[in-house]
């Protein structure tokens, strides 16, 4: 298997973009994951108030060229969103997807060559007030300073009873079932709980007198990877992680987890091979 790419939480930021995809024309990736935050945060309030559409206007145009310019050569790219991307966009996605431009697969399966790709978008509680792609974790623990996602606000009507008593947990498992995950890549925006890739920047901040966690990933993640052992999982959503924990890739048994977000302005492009993923290597661009 060729070189594959890896890069996540862009939110929308034209020059990670177009870096992106020049990378993506001069060295010709057999795949490329984008592993949600794709869309600029100011996505909600283009949406309300009628302004430009970052996905039609930008996103989409810019990989038809890049599709037109390799042809046969156009790698397959699996995307998910994030937690800070409004599902009402999710529309667009799948259309691009149906075009051939790219797999969506929240939710999904797709083969690629003889491994297997598994997207999920959702995160644990957070903070922030978007809830389309937040769900509980293992139980309907909402920790300090974060907001249950039966509050806040979402873009798409959403029943009742998935709110309430959905979890990420059951969503893995019934994603994935009893598969053989050998040769299994997850494509997950939340990266696992207690590790050096879910780390943020909460020293020393309280909640109502309560100390708050600076790990703050998702438990049944971490539970999944120790007891299921892909070979691969893909990470993002906690921007500051790598700088903080100095680690953007880990081994958690025989499993290869990485974190490809950032925080600084460049766009962090990671490159492994799948029969290799050991190997990986990361580049600020």
């Amino acid at each position: 298997m060729p070189t594959c790419f890896f890069a996540t939480d862009l939110h929308g930021k034209i020059d990670r973009c177009d870096k992106l995809l020049a990378s993506i024309i001069r060295h010709v990736p057999a795949a490329v994951f984008l592993g949600g935050d794709l869309l600029p945060r100011s996505a909600m309030s283009a949406m309300q108030f009628g302004q430009g559409d970052f996905v039609r206007d930008y996103l989409v145009p810019a990989f038809r060229r890049t599709r037109d310019t390799l042809g046969v050569n156009y790698p397959n790219i699996f995307v998910i969103l994030g937690n800070d991307d409004p599902r009402r966009c999710e529309a667009d996605f799948v259309a691009a997807a149906a075009d051939g431009l790219w797999h969506y697969i929240h939710g999904q399966k797709r083969p690629l060559g003889d491994f297997l790709i598994y997207g999920l978008s959702y995160v644990p509680p957070t903070p922030f007030l978007l809830k389309d792609w937040e769900r509980y974790d293992v139980s309907r623990y909402v920790p300090p300073g974060c907001v249950s996602p039966e509050e806040g606000s979402r873009t798409v009507p959403t029943e009742e009873s998935e709110i309430k008593w959905a979890t990420i947990q059951k969503d893995l498992a019934a994603l994935i079932g009893e598969d053989a995950l050998d040769r299994a890549v997850l494509l997950l925006h939340t990266p696992p709980c207690d590790t050096a890739l879910d780390r943020a920047a909460l020293d020393g901040k309280t909640y109502e007198h309560v100390p708050l966690d600076v790990h703050v990933g998702s438990i049944a993640v971490k539970r999944f990877i120790e007891e299921r052992q892909p070979l691969l999982t893909l990470h993002g959503h906690i921007h500051e992680s790598a700088r903080l924990s100095g680690e953007w890739k880990i081994r958690i048994g025989r499993t290869v987890s990485i974190n490809g977000a950032h925080d600084g302005p460049e766009l962090a492009l990671v490159r492994f091979d799948l029969e290799s993923p050991e190997s990986a290597t990361r580049d600020l661009l």
